[in-house]
């Protein structure tokens, strides 16, 4: 194989001359003829061994002449581990780029440029990093260790080149995922630094590894490591998980999604004892506290921010950052860092909001957490980054908070303000009026963010009275805070003169805009406005043209905001006076000054208030987007003539019609669609009764064809009978013998004993009903259940009456046939028999009238029942027992009948064949008849179903 053409340079980067190292090139050269020619696997190890000693000192030269040959070795030798080890380790050593000597500048410089130079070589063709991926699937430590550094080491000098390369190996990343399940914890750490290198800005790549369950298995190593506690291990997962979560809204939304948030938890369970961490403790704590932060930061998506907030809330994560919050001993870095992620878990969040504003201090008596915060804030021995992260945290408990801020103005009004207690409106305004000028800047802020698009409060702000000194009147806040900024270099302070003045004109300029009953209370102070126009028309040094800006920016304000109720300071007044005082395009040229400065486009890239020093701390980023919205506007309304701005006023007062109507047009819509709402719901539930309604006659439809059914089949039974008895004669019976009289006989017999026990059992059921009456109340809660058992009765009893008046009808009807069938000799004979058979239908009649009257009284009982009777539940056990015997019996009862209505018909038709019979044997026939059967009979069969 062709040696690659490098330049040959020495060591100190000139070209390379002999002398000490000439003989070593002819010895490596000699070591790469072996390594490509020798037949003996033995020969090539050996002298891929050698290579390796020299690799580390003499980088280049190994580099130049052994590169091919080791890559060739790891194509072609990959049967023995031990060769491919030396080649790897040999590769790594030619293209890493040793950070750990000593050297200087300069020869740092050279040993990266021959790194990168190497990187190159290797990557020329991809296949070499393909071969690469394939070799760690080698479980053999020695193969699969220097694979893995060395990959590491590519990544390094060509992350972006590598990282396109893995992306399109097929199974790329997630051969390497499998680094993170290897048993050897070396691998494994490796692996955690490879794939650091390789998810550094590729947003493809974090979300292919974090989809490859790289999460679970992170978080597992962290807690097997110890969380906080764990070592360098632990913080090499911390920065694998924050490349793979940082600005990637896809992985955060699959952290979270994932239930990891709720894992977090646990890492941030401090002691009572704190003091005494370790360095790694704190740098651990420190990435966690990161990793938090970049699941909630303002430049996420509000949506997916906001869902994050919820989880961090629900699964206390909040109320344990806040407990390290309050903790004693916890060093000022990482207190530092938890009030900066308080502040981003509760921005924007009203639930995180209130609860923060629950937090108590662990002081006696115990003191708010916001209000032990301002004290730290407005503490100038405190350190910067501690009272800017104090300032960041109230900043977001105010934002979107109306009731925060209502909370915090209503602490300065003379009303609630307690003499015995520190307040959070006393600290601001000590802050405010203190002698540091960084305490006045960022108590400016807070209470600008106090007053941020809350007209309520900004005239609330107005009632609040200053005591100054003894003797004199209170007066206003407002006026106080002109009086300060006024007085300017006369008041002696501690810090940058030009932060104090540029912090109240940010709290000025935000308490009057869009409050035209504030901008009324500045302009009435007869000395602001010269202060103001007098400010911006003086030729000042280049610190003092911020504040020109400033000021201009409040005067303007003042004309745009106008109500025009003061006839001295009206806007057409106002801008006569600029054009008289300073000119238009003066005026302009000094508000836009405020745009141009370098230290408002840093504060208006993110919210977090962050300097490199306290001097430079002169915007908050909230105020630079009041100054974006109000710089066109004012800059239009200072140009208007007074006729456009009539112009300007009629079209305002038309669109204000037009919103108005729009207004009214909306509402009547609302109006309608909760009418149309209500009845769509309406429709729906009459539509779901229609059907019930519609299932219901279908079902009782069906009952009635199947009793229209039933009914045709006993008329035809019945039909059947009353035919068959009027043919008398004519039928095809042959006589009734006498075993089959004994038959019927013990048949009527049996039915005579059930209906006497059927009786027997209704007594004691009365009897029983009786005693439950006399008995009274007796606790128990199943009285309906008794009742409608009743009214089964009931039913019962009114169904077995109309039965009986059908049979006593039929009856009547057969004795009426069998009386046309008999002789006329015996029509004497049959008038007693009859008259007997009236005598027992009385008998029936009166016993049928009782039970009707036994009936009458169960029902009058009922309503006394509803009242009085609470049965216990062994009584309704009984009853129920007993209501089932009941009700099999009536069932086999009415079976039993229509069998003897059957063999009744069957005795009809054969009575008139015995009648002639008995009559020839002198038998008499009339006494045979109505021992056999009797119309009593059937009576009290229906009675005893009943």
């Amino acid at each position: 194989m062709k040696a690659v053409n490098l330049p040959t340079i020495s060591a100190s980067g000139g070209p390379f001359l002999g002398g000490g190292l000439g003989p070593l090139v002819p010895f490596i050269q000699k070591l790469c003829d072996r390594v490509a020619s020798s037949t003996l696997l033995e020969d090539r190890r050996d002298a891929v061994r050698a290579l390796k000693s020299l690799s580390k000192k003499y980088r280049m030269e190994v580099g130049t002449q052994a590169m091919d040959h080791l890559i060739n070795i790891l194509q072609t030798d990959r049967s023995d581990s031990e060769i491919l080890g030396y080649a790897l380790d040999t590769l790594y050593n030619v293209i890493c780029n040793d950070e750990e000597e000593e050297q200087d500048e300069n020869a740092q410089k050279q040993a990266d440029d021959l790194g990168l130079q190497f990187t190159d070589t290797f990557v020329q063709d991809p296949e070499h990093v393909t071969l690469l991926l394939t070799l760690l699937e080698e479980f053999d430590f020695h193969v699969r260790w220097p694979g893995v550094k060395l990959l590491t080491a590519l990544l390094k000098n060509q992350g972006p080149q590598i990282q396109g390369i893995i992306l399109v190996s097929p199974m790329g990343v997630s051969r390497l995922m499998d680094l993170l399940a290897d048993s050897r914890e070396v691998i494994r750490n490796d692996g955690l630094l490879l794939l650091q290198q390789l998810t550094k800005s590729n947003a493809a790549i974090q979300k292919i590894v974090a989809f490859e369950n790289a999460f679970e298995r992170l978080l597992d190593i962290i807690t097997e490591e110890g969380s906080s506690d764990g070592g360098i291990v632990v913080e090499d997962c911390l920065l694998l998980l924050l490349n793979l979560l940082k600005n990637n809204s896809s992985n955060q939304n699959f952290f979270k999604e994932g239930s990891y948030i709720q894992r977090m938890k646990p890492w941030f369970e401090v002691g009572d004892d704190n003091s005494g961490w370790s360095a790694q403790k704190v740098t651990n704590l420190h990435l966690m506290l990161q990793l938090v932060r970049v699941m909630v930061s303002p430049v996420n998506s509000p949506g997916a921010t906001a869902s994050c907030q919820k989880s961090m809330f629900q699964c206390g994560l909040l109320q344990q950052l806040c407990t390290i919050l309050m903790a004693t001993g916890v060093p000022a870095d990482i207190l530092t860092e938890t009030i900066n992620t308080v502040s981003e878990v509760i921005r924007g969040s009203q639930v995180n909001q209130d609860y923060f504003a629950s937090v108590n201090a662990p002081s006696n008596p115990p003191r708010p957490a916001i209000v032990v915060l301002l004290m730290s804030m407005v503490n100038e021995r405190q350190p910067f980054v501690l009272r800017c992260a104090v300032l960041y945290c109230f900043q977001c408990f105010l934002y979107k908070n109306q009731k925060g801020q209502g909370e915090i103005v209503a602490t300065l009004l003379p009303s609630t303000i307690d003499a015995n207690s520190i307040s959070a409106g006393q600290l601001l305004c000590g802050g405010l009026f203190s002698a540091d000028s960084l305490s006045n800047w960022c108590a400016a802020v807070a209470l600008a963010h106090a007053l941020q698009d809350n007209l309520t409060q900004k005239e609330q702000l107005l009632r609040v009275q200053l005591a100054t000194s003894l003797g004199k009147p209170p007066v206003s806040l407002l006026q106080q805070c002109t009086n300060i900024l006024s007085q300017g270099d006369k008041i002696v302070r501690r810090g940058s003169k030009v932060q104090t003045r540029v912090g109240l004109l940010m709290l000025l300029c935000t308490w009057i805009s869009n409050c035209p009953i504030a901008v009324t209370h500045f302009l009435h102070n007869q000395e602001n406005v010269p202060f103001l126009t007098a400010q911006i028309s003086e030729n000042l040094g280049e610190d003092e043209r911020l504040v020109q800006g400033l000021c201009a920016l409040l005067l303007g304000i003042c004309i745009y905001y106008n109500d025009n109720s003061l006839e001295n300071y009206t806007k057409e007044k106002l801008k006569q006076l600029i054009e008289k005082r300073i000119g238009k395009e003066n005026f302009v040229e000094k508000l836009c000054f405020i745009t141009k400065h370098e230290l408002y486009s840093r504060a208006a890239q993110k919210p977090q208030p962050v300097f490199p020093s306290p001097e430079q701390m002169l915007f908050d980023h909230e105020f630079t987007k009041l100054v974006k919205e109000l710089e066109g506007v004012i800059t239009k309304a200072v140009h208007k003539s007074s006729e456009e701005e009539k112009k300007e006023e009629e079209v305002k007062k038309t669109l204000e019609q037009h919103d108005n109507i729009v207004t009214q047009y909306k509402e009547l819509i609302r109006e309608q669609d909760a009418q149309l709402q209500e009845l769509k719901e309406q429709v729906a539930c009459m539509t779901s009764q229609n059907e019930q309604l519609q299932a219901t006659i279908t079902q009782q439809q069906s009952q009635i064809l199947q009793h229209k059914d039933q009914y045709n089949i006993l008329k035809l039974k019945l039909g059947g009978c009353t035919s068959s008895a009027v043919q008398g004669d004519g039928s095809q019976v042959n006589g009734l013998q006498t075993e089959e009289l004994t038959q019927l006989r013990e048949e009527v017999e049996e039915l005579r004993k059930q209906h006497s026990l059927l009786q027997t059992q209704l007594g004691d059921k009365d009897a029983l009903i009786s005693s439950l009456t006399a008995e009274g109340p007796a606790g128990g809660s199943d009285d309906t259940e008794l009742l409608q058992e009743l009214e089964a009765l009931r039913s019962q009893v009114q169904s077995q009456s109309t039965e009986i008046g059908q049979l006593k009808m039929e009856r009547q009807d057969l004795l009426r046939r069998c009386s046309d069938t008999l002789p006329s000799s015996d029509s004497s004979l049959d008038a007693a028999k009859m008259a007997e058979l009236e005598s027992r239908l009385g008998a029936q009649t009166s016993e049928m009238e009782r039970l009707k009257a036994e009936v009458k009284n169960l029902s009058e009982s009922r309503a006394e029942l509803e009242k009085r009777l609470d049965s216990t539940t062994s009584t309704v056990a009984i009853l129920q027992t007993e209501k089932e015997k009941l009700q099999t019996d009536v069932q086999e009862s009415k079976k039993e009948q229509d069998d003897l209505l059957m063999l009744l018909a069957d005795q009809d038709q054969k009575i008139t064949n015995l009648k002639k019979r008995l009559k020839e044997l002198g038998e008499t026939v009339g006494n045979l008849h109505f021992d056999e059967y009797s119309p009593e009979d059937d009576l009290k069969t229906e009675q005893t179903s009943g």
